[in-house]
């Protein structure tokens, strides 16, 4: 058995229950044919907490789900927990005089590479770092702060930049000193640029954006809470639209300039799909998915949808759009394009807060021409995120999205690879896994090349 009872709490049932085992399995089966062009590994995040007990969905421990793709088979899977100290030895985040450890995090949200390393990551802490040796691949190296020079927490969604291989990133909210701070890593993995920018409050930064030259923040109305942040068990965070929301455009050639702000009706958005810009660099453009509001301990009470900004940066104005009706989450682009004008993004549909009823689907975006495909799971089967891995080296090109899908029937887990430019048709690979992988958070296709 891989799956344990937990109390009756939405996010600890059904397939958001932790499982309690490691696996590592070879050879497994196949529904149809895996493309020949993929060699590497599909990892994914997400929170499994140990103990099979949270007080919310975001603060279980980190488990990364692997799936080995080479020669057209799936030659293994594996998952293991992220062994933060947290994990180990029940590490405190903030000792008796105050002191934060940035090494005591969850591990819990998302996977990445950069210069060689595989880093599992989670907003609050340090990265860690995860092995690809033979034979121990995901195993816990530790963590990684950029040899020392990394003296804040990191986000979950750092952006590479697809022409100076460029690593963009953030730390914001407590305990930092300062409200933000802003990370740029060269190619080779070496911390270059670390800096602060003052703010009025610690707020819940998640995610942001990356244009050619710009990088874009979101001071958005989910503000820390320092009661609630006494309290180990909760999302320290309380939903106050009067705080206001904008946006922080800072120049990428002039990293310690002035942040220039854009206010913009108070909303939140945890992740993005992608930006560029327009006008000889005089506009630009963001699409994310957007909520009209949080309720207090970062719950979800109100549906998502795909919205456009565009932020004018001669007038000082900015223009929102709702591109859709469809409730979706965890947006995906061919991340050989971030920062510039990809035309297609990709999102999972999700239950609509309102109504707890959705299409098991993933859904492609045109963001030039406003048209969407689609591709419709059968009844009681549900994507998760839906990573996109290319099929050569054209950016924007053919390629497949990756994603887990959870069968409810079965109570077990495959790994469906789709062509994004035909989402319409049957999967082009089904593999089927020994588990079932809970719900989780994000992941990338790793290629070997």
């Amino acid at each position: 058995m891989n799956t344990v009872k937990t109390t009756a709490v939405p996010h600890l049932t059904g397939n958001y229950a932790p499982v309690m085992d490691e696996l590592t399995t070879h050879e497994l089966t196949v529904t149809g044919a895996i493309p020949p062009e993929l060699t590497g590994w599909y990892l994914r995040n997400g929170p499994n907490p140990h103990e099979a007990n949270t007080g919310h969905w975001f603060l279980g421990d980190g488990m990364v789900h692997g799936i080995r793709l080479a020669g057209g088979k799936a030659t293994s899977y594996r998952n293991r927990w992220v062994r933060t100290s947290t994990f180990t030895h029940s590490a405190r985040r903030v000792d008796e005089r105050g002191n934060f450890d940035f090494t005591a995090g969850l591990a819990n949200t998302h996977v990445v590479r950069h210069a060689g390393r595989t880093l599992a990551l989670v907003e609050t802490s340090f990265p860690y770092e995860l092995s690809s040796a033979p034979g121990h691949e995901l195993d816990t190296v530790g963590p990684y702060d950029f040899d020392g020079r990394l003296r804040t927490a990191m986000t979950a969604h750092p952006k590479t930049c697809p022409i100076t291989g460029e690593l963009h990133f953030f730390g914001a909210g407590a305990p930092s000193d300062t409200f933000l701070n802003y990370h740029r890593a060269n190619a080779d993995g070496e911390l270059v640029i670390s800096r602060p920018i003052e703010g009025p409050k610690p707020t819940m930064m998640h995610d942001f954006y990356l244009t050619e030259q710009h990088v874009v923040f979101m001071d958005l109305p989910a503000v820390l809470n320092l009661e609630m942040a006494a309290n180990d068990d909760v999302m320290p965070y309380k939903w106050q639209p009067e705080y206001g929301a904008r946006l922080g455009v800072l120049r990428r050639d002039d990293p310690y300039g002035a942040v220039r702000w854009f206010e913009i009706d108070p909303c939140y958005v945890f992740h993005t799909v992608n930006a560029h810009e327009e006008a000889d660099g005089q506009r630009l453009v963001l699409h994310g998915v957007r909520y009209a509001k949080l309720t207090d301990g970062v719950g979800l009470a109100e549906p998502s949808y795909l919205c456009r900004w565009t932020v004018d940066l001669v007038s000082g104005s900015v223009r929102e759009e709702q591109l859709d009706n469809r409730v979706v989450e965890f947006p995906r682009l061919d991340d050989r394009l971030a920062g510039l004008a990809a035309r297609y993004g990709h999102v999972s549909e999700t239950p609509n807060p309102e109504t707890s009823q959705f299409t098991g689907a993933v859904h492609r975006y045109d963001l030039r021409d406003g048209t969407v495909s689609s591709h419709l799971f059968a009844p009681g089967r549900f994507p998760g995120e839906a990573a996109f891995a290319p099929a050569d080296d054209r950016p924007g090109g053919p390629g497949w999205l990756m994603t887990f899908v959870y069968d409810a029937a079965t109570d077990r887990s495959d790994l469906v690879i789709l062509d994004a430019e035909n989402l319409a048709k049957p999967p082009t690979a089904v593999v089927h896994l020994p588990r079932r992988v809970p719900v989780g958070f994000h992941g990338s296709w790793l290629p070997d090349a």
